[in-house]
């Protein structure tokens, strides 16, 4: 795919004024994030990092991820409320790795004990690069599903007007029509709205678990803002705070501060850094209570690695979607080769077939926000250390997707603005609510397009790698 901003990327003097005119426009229209210096504070802020202009996207892959993603809803629906396929799918993993294994434990004990709640809310965040095919077509293949804390839903809603200005400023009203209206924000308040209602009590009130050092608090600002106008309210506390001030009544109702919650939002919880002895005791109370989590214990656990690649397994996606066939079709579409590594045959023939070509795969551990996968000789080391390792029953291997890489600007706060060689990732959410057994809403709600330099093999925005973007659809 040829850029059609070659001409541009070369005028030296015109970029370093439409990026001036872009980082206003950006701020001004809210895609901010606090500083890495003043983290609790939003007194001074800064824009968050994006590309100068829209990066290209065939159109036929953004339709294809539109039109799958209802499916990968159903699916870690379906995943979430089987409780022997995830016991048998993480039973080597939990054993290796002890943040799974303590989610696990969380996920047993719920169970054991019955579950309280009835609604179920899922927003998640199916992410995908374009494979270069043999013949040069791209093909669409998924990277990971993020099953908690999907983020950028807030500031994906704010970049298309950034990207219209500078190609207004460049004269190309058309071009500038051709960016995608975007609003997952309202997509993603709109399922946490529905849990809400049905939870039934006009009293309660939706509890976003934050992290106390928050940059990308406008992002969830956004949501709040768009309940708000819901007149649903939004409580922001820390796991440190459950544990001081959340409880459970006889009915394992769940009051935090004397409030009633309804529905609690993870925007924290996702990385085992984030989790001190109290916090996975604030963990366990928020479990057991009858409010709708987003997501619950096992719906965090059906978006690990792992399970990722036991999906792929021959006969896995019939097993737990029966009787619907083109949506199994749709879904395997996406898969790229995945690879388990648990002790025995099946796993030394994958380390051995990354061991002889490390440049076509990549080892993941079970974790998420961004920075924790391995390529090349850093991959080959960990995989010579881990052969005869049970431990090696903690990560997968994948196949790596290799995008045609293309060129554009990239903005940052303290940087010169640079041109360089990148590649994107395609992220569209999906929002669903479960009420029992009965599915009441299954939507995919918007996209997110992060984009960064080739150099950079891992890593989000928040890990401080990729920056917003627009697809160009062509």
């Amino acid at each position: 795919m040829a850029t059609n901003w070659g001409s541009l990327l070369q005028d030296e003097q015109q970029l370093e004024e439409l990026a001036r005119q872009a980082v206003d426009r950006a701020l001004a229209e809210g895609v901010l994030l606090r500083t890495s210096q003043e983290p609790t504070s939003s007194e001074v802020v800064s824009y968050a990092p994006f590309t100068l202009f829209p990066s290209l996207v065939p159109s036929a892959l953004l339709e294809q991820a539109y039109a799958v993603q209802m499916d990968f809803n159903l699916l870690v629906d379906a995943v979430s409320q089987n409780a022997a396929f995830l016991e048998q799918t993480l039973s080597s993993t939990i054993k290796q790795d002890d943040f799974t294994a303590r989610l696990f434990d969380i996920h047993k004990q719920v169970l054991k004990e019955g579950i309280a709640q009835s609604v179920f809310l899922g927003l998640n965040r199916s992410d995908y690069m374009f494979q270069r095919s043999t013949d040069g077509s791209p093909a669409l293949k998924q990277i990971e599903i993020n099953t908690i804390s999907a983020s950028f839903g807030g500031l994906a809603s704010r970049t298309p007007a950034v990207h219209r200005h500078v190609l207004s400023v460049l004269s190309k009203t058309k071009e500038a029509g051709k960016i995608l209206s975007n609003n997952p924000s309202k997509g993603l308040a709109l399922g946490i709205a529905k849990a809400w209602e049905l939870y039934g009590s006009t009293n309660a009130v939706v509890l976003l678990i934050a992290q106390e050092k928050e940059r990308n608090i406008f992002d969830q600002r956004a949501i709040e803002n768009e309940l708000l106008a819901r007149n649903i309210h939004v409580i922001r506390r820390t796991f440190e705070d459950i544990s001081e001030k959340g409880s459970l009544d006889q009915d394992r109702r769940l009051f935090v501060d004397g409030q009633e919650i309804a529905v609690v939002y993870f925007r924290d919880g996702y990385m085992p850094r984030q989790y001190s002895l109290q916090n996975w005791e604030a963990r366990l109370l928020l479990e057991r209570s009858c409010a709708a989590k987003c997501p619950d214990i096992a719906t965090q656990l059906a978006g690990t690695k792992k399970v990722q690649q036991e999906l792929s397994r021959p006969g896995m996606l019939e097993m737990l979607l029966p009787g619907q066939p083109e949506a199994v079709a749709r879904l395997r579409a996406t898969f790229a080769g995945l690879y388990s590594l648990d002790m025995g045959e099946e796993g030394d023939q994958a380390i051995a077939k990354a061991l002889a070509a490390p440049s076509r795969f990549v080892l993941k551990p079970q974790r998420e926000g961004g920075g924790n996968n391995l390529y090349g000789e850093e991959m080959v080391q960990a995989l010579k250390q881990l052969k005869n390792s049970e431990e090696r029953a903690s990560y997968i291997l994948m196949e790596k997707i290799e995008p045609e890489p293309f060129e554009n600007c990239l903005l940052r706060p303290g940087s010169p603005a640079q041109v360089v060689q990148c590649i994107s990732e395609l992220g569209i959410f999906g929002v669903y609510v479960r009420q029992e057994k009965t599915l009441v809403m299954n939507k995919h709600v918007g996209h997110l397009l992060r984009t960064k330099a080739i150099e950079h093999a891992d890593g989000g925005v928040a890990a401080g790698v990729a920056v917003l973007d627009n697809p160009y659809p062509v």
